[in-house]
């Protein structure tokens, strides 16, 4: 069966993921929405849909099974609750929505529809990710993750990344992965601090935080919009490590390096691959009548969450 999606936005990133379902044997898009037809009718031609002036619209088509929001961070909400309560499975872009609130009733409003909801978070359906989760216990007691993720982004005022109305800055669009990959590995921190520069509209430029957990073990997270960043993200334990690269929210290498062995490498040769996986457990957890991933579960989406509210918090005082 194949399964037909409806793209919400006509960004970049909507693009990439919309390539992705058109070339997928079992996933194709079925319309495309912007509130400028121009530019969804654009998209919707390149990917052999129909296109949409209205989001709300498309959502109601008959023809839509599962929705992609890939609009800004402060529309992810809006757009979402349509969808669920149109009794529609959402994927929607990381961060789930621009506050935990906003996300808490998203994640309700799943639980009260029965209707399915994921965040995109492609890194943890990146093979290599998957492949350093099961290869964890090797690495012994793990101490620290050290992750950073940073680029100079242009300081065009009309930018989603600077708006602060759209939920622009480093918090949301980057250390949301940092984040999330502390946890993936490490769980629950029983400690926050963060610390970074705002510009005087209140938009965060960088930051640095720091995470401690009950195991002793700590997260040393680096994100920036004004700065190049290694984009690596290096996990010691102790009996050995492990480094993803280059960039490691969708990695194409990865070195293991455990004690009285021999360095292994593991390499991916489409970063893409996150995508596909993502679409596919949409497909899976409908198939078997689930409203939540195992993979990237809403509860985890949450409590990431709840780490991003504490570091704005910090951020603002």
């Amino acid at each position: 069966m194949t399964l037909a999606w409806g793209i919400a936005a006509t960004g970049r990133i909507a693009r990439d993921v919309g390539t992705v379902i058109a070339r997928h044997p079992e996933h194709r898009v079925a319309a495309v929405s912007s509130r400028a037809l121009d530019r969804a009718q654009a998209l919707a031609t390149d990917l052999g849909a129909i296109a949409y002036g209205d989001h709300r619209a498309m959502i109601e088509d008959p023809a839509v099974q599962a929705v992609y929001v890939a609009t800004p961070h402060s529309n992810h909400a809006e757009v979402a609750e349509i969808a669920l309560a149109a009794g529609k499975a959402v994927l929607c872009e990381k961060p789930l929505t621009h506050s935990l609130s906003a996300s808490e009733r998203l994640v309700a409003l799943s639980e009260s529809t029965g209707t399915f909801l994921m965040e995109a978070m492609w890194m943890r359906f990146n093979p290599l990710v998957q492949l350093l989760v099961a290869r964890l216990p090797e690495l012994g007691s793990l101490r620290s993750v050290h992750a950073s993720f940073g680029f100079v982004a242009p300081t065009d005022p009309s930018s989603r990344l600077w708006a602060a109305e759209l939920g622009g800055g480093a918090l949301l669009d980057l250390a949301v992965y940092t984040v999330d990959l502390a946890r993936l590995l490490l769980g629950d921190p029983s400690a926050v601090t963060a610390t970074g520069t705002l510009r005087a509209d209140g938009v965060d430029e960088e930051q640095t935080l720091h995470l401690r957990f009950p195991s002793g073990a700590h997260a040393l997270l680096d994100t920036s919009l004004v700065a190049k960043l290694p984009g690596t993200a290096t996990v010691v334990g102790t009996h050995g490590s492990a480094l993803l690269s280059p960039t490691f929210h969708a990695p194409t290498r990865l070195d293991l390096a455990l004690r009285g062995q021999e360095p292994e490498v593991h390499e991916l040769s489409d970063r893409r691959a996150g995508f596909v996986g993502e679409i596919e457990e949409v497909a899976r957890c409908l198939r078997e009548g689930r409203r939540d991933s195992t993979v990237a579960p809403q509860a985890q989406t949450l409590a990431t969450s709840r780490v991003l509210e504490q570091a704005r918090q910090q951020l603002h005082a």
